[in-house]
């Protein structure tokens, strides 16, 4: 299953710069972590932006819906201080203390209330997690970033 890496990106609203090896290296080394070279396909094509609107099924409850979580955004790598934009990875370290998150993540999208993040808690290989700091969630959704993009489904297909 999943969808084609052409299918995938919607509207770059924030209109975030294309993406460079340098900024790679400085987000990499600002958080002490090595981006799955999925992630980083997927940002060099758009860096960071609203997606065409998919969701993550799910076979566990969550706050969100008893069957699925969203997956309408992905953050990109924005270095330059002067773009104004609230899908930065950069921001992981101030939205994880401001939020109280778990060390060790890599947000990939979220509202502040709840989160999809890469988790790098159990070493360099991270999984996706999806966080809701109100009602205290801390759910595995995927083993790698790659198996958390090929189970995504487009929203107009899921039955919600």
């Amino acid at each position: 299953m999943g969808i084609a890496i052409t299918e995938f990106w919607g509207n770059n609203y924030y209109k975030h710069p294309p993406l460079t090896d340098e900024m790679i290296q400085f987000v990499e080394e600002s958080l002490d972590v090595k981006l799955p070279e999925s992630l980083i396909a997927l940002l060099k094509m758009q860096n960071g932006g609203y997606t065409r609107r998919f969701v993550f099924p799910m076979t566990k409850r969550t706050s969100w819906s008893a069957n699925h979580v969203p997956f309408d955004s992905l953050s990109g790598i924005v270095t330059d201080p002067s773009i104004r934009t609230a899908q930065n990875i950069l921001d992981t370290e101030y939205m994880t203390n401001e939020w109280n998150l778990p060390e060790r993540q890599v947000l990939l999208a979220g509202d502040g209330h709840w989160w999809i993040t890469l988790d790098y808690r159990n070493g360099a290989n991270p999984t996706v997690h999806w966080i809701d700091v109100e009602c205290e969630e801390d759910i595995e959704l995927a083993e790698s970033f790659d198996d958390f993009f090929n189970k995504l489904v487009p929203e107009s297909e899921f039955e919600l």
